[in-house]
């Protein structure tokens, strides 16, 4: 994984919507067959229904992005001989529970599910992922920006279509500024403003300051842009280079918010990516999350005051983000894989009116993302939906530094986890963490015979 920006000089906002993002691409180094996660006991079967699990609907409030996903299936179904059924499965078992990852080893995984970039490997080493390019025509390809296929490619074949790209900022309560006696001049630019700053707005029911507290591929994920701004990467040029100056002082800096008292050891709601249950609530000041919280504070939080920022640097140090994002996937040992690659290229990759209506919904209406496809994006534009507000801040401002969420398997991904919980929560020395998850991580890679690492 390069420790590059997207961008190396400053860029339009029409240029990030309009290609910027083509260094998506995965910078591939050789890589180790995982254990086969398992797959559907009736694979490669012509099965009549497909389940479809994910984390957004039907579900108990059935809001607009639940609707969006019944909706999706409830059009499929009335067009298709083979049905799609969805199964929801709340979000915080989905992103940091086993729920998907038991039911493949016990033979039972899904038809068809969602996918971050961070577990990719884990799915495709474990020979679950269906290729998708034959169900793909030319034209949905040549659709989506450069680089977003690539990074859910392997040899050339797409095995993922994304959703969506979501850069993470730093969210700030107006009203906890103002109570505090500050103003935007007083808004962090470092990692030592942002631990004075956060004092002062800590008070007695209120955080200063908030990152993701619970283990797994979402907190690593939000963790990465601080190891990037130090110029720090977990693998470089196909070894590891976990234990560095960039990823002990990362560690440090999220260990010193919680050692200061000054962001909360768990988060509220659904986690440290729920800007309502915590910034909205009053119960955090500060609070990293993704573009998709702009959607929730309207929908949940709409006369909430709030603003953000870059996420604040290190002394030296290069601003950066992580590009993160959601995919399709299907199950290559499922009751009907080839319907399901069908079904994902319909839904994602349709380039007729109401394929790209239907990702503009998704993408700039129910949620906030920055859309994957250039078609999509170009009647985001037509809405004036990226003119002004946080959204135009996140596209001109933040996206361009970011980076794409890497892909490494569990025996890379699990030791830099283990380090940031050893740090964040339990006061480990950040040295010694980092330099026994690199350990770890140099003795998997010279045996590591999968796809290529990213």
């Amino acid at each position: 994984m390069s420790a590059t920006p997207l961008f190396s000089q400053p860029v339009s906002r029409r240029s990030v919507l309009r290609g910027g993002l083509g260094a998506l691409a995965a910078s591939a180094v050789a890589g180790p067959l995982l254990t086969a996660c398992g797959g559907d006991a009736g694979g490669g079967g012509d099965g009549k229904e497909m389940s479809f699990w994910n984390f957004y609907g039907p579900s108990d409030d059935q809001g607009p992005q639940s609707k969006w996903f019944v909706d999706l299936a409830e059009k499929w179904n009335a067009n298709n001989e083979v049905k799609v059924k969805l199964r929801y499965i709340p979000g915080k078992d989905y992103l940091n529970g086993t729920t998907l990852q038991t039911a493949f080893q016990s033979g039972e995984g899904p038809d068809i599910f969602l996918i971050s970039p961070g577990d990719f490997l884990r799915y495709y080493n474990g020979g679950v992922l269906q290729d998708l390019s034959s169900a793909l025509p030319d034209e949905s390809k040549a659709d989506y920006l450069p680089g977003l296929l690539e990074a859910r490619s392997v040899d050339g074949k797409v095995y993922g279509l994304p959703m969506e790209i979501e850069p993470l900022a730093l969210y700030y309560s107006e009203t906890a500024f103002e109570k505090a006696g500050l103003s935007e001049a007083d808004l962090p630019k470092t990692w030592d403003q942002t631990l004075a700053v956060a004092e002062k707005l800590t008070g007695k029911d209120r955080y200063g300051v908030m990152f993701e507290t619970l283990p797994g591929y979402y907190q690593n994920f939000t963790w990465y842009p601080f190891l990037w701004q130090g110029d720090g990467a977990v693998i470089k040029d196909g070894k590891v280079a976990f234990d560095s100056p960039a990823a002990v002082q990362a560690l440090k800096f999220w260990q010193d918010t919680i050692k200061n008292k000054v962001a909360p050891r768990k988060a509220l709601g659904d986690g440290g990516g729920d800007v309502v249950s915590n910034l909205g609530s009053g119960a955090a000041a500060m609070q990293q999350s993704g573009i998709w919280a702009v959607a929730d504070m309207q929908a949940k939080a709409k006369n909430f005051k709030y603003g953000i920022i870059p996420h604040p640097t290190p002394s030296g140090g290069k601003p950066a983000t992580d590009l993160g994002g959601w995919a399709f996937v299907a199950n290559a040992k499922g009751k009907n894989p080839e319907a399901a690659a069908k079904f994902i290229a319909w839904a994602l990759g349709s380039t007729d009116a109401e394929g790209v209506e239907r990702q503009r919904q998704w993408n700039t209406v129910v949620k906030t993302n920055v859309p994957p496809r250039k078609s999509v994006q170009k009647a985001a534009d037509a809405k004036g939906t990226f003119e002004s507000g946080v959204l135009k801040k996140f596209v001109t401002e933040i996206a361009p530094t970011g980076q794409p969420e890497p892909r490494f398997p569990p025996e890379v991904y699990q030791p830099v986890a283990d380090a940031i919980q050893a740090c964040q929560l339990n006061a480990a020395d950040p040295a010694k963490a980092a330099a026994d998850a690199a350990a770890k991580i140099d003795t998997f890679l010279k045996t590591y015979q999968g796809a290529p690492i990213s």
